[in-house]
């Protein structure tokens, strides 16, 4: 199942997601199971409000999980997805 491939793994992570990464991942749900990048002027406010809701409801679930796994590097799970992407997808070089 590859629903929302651009939504990452917020959780356990150091530092911890910002408000704004977990935003845009709500943004990316809501964007991917409304059908709409942008809604029409009569959809605005539903779409906008989900956006919030699920924000919010994100934001909990992650300030609940407890874990006792170290936490993951950024800037060392950035570069394996670039490693997976190269073999998946090559370097882009012909």
């Amino acid at each position: 199942m590859d629903m929302c491939r651009s939504i990452k793994t917020l959780f356990n992570y150091e530092p911890p997601a910002t408000a704004d990464e977990v935003e845009a991942a709500a943004i990316q749900f809501v964007r991917k199971i409304s059908g709409f990048t942008s809604p029409s002027k009569a959809n605005e406010e539903a779409f906008h409000q989900a956006i919030r809701q699920v924000t919010e409801a994100a934001q909990t679930l992650l300030d609940s999980l407890v874990t006792n796994a170290e936490p993951r590097n950024r800037e060392v799970e950035q570069e394996r997805a670039r490693e997976r992407n190269e073999k998946r997808f090559g370097n882009g070089q012909a």
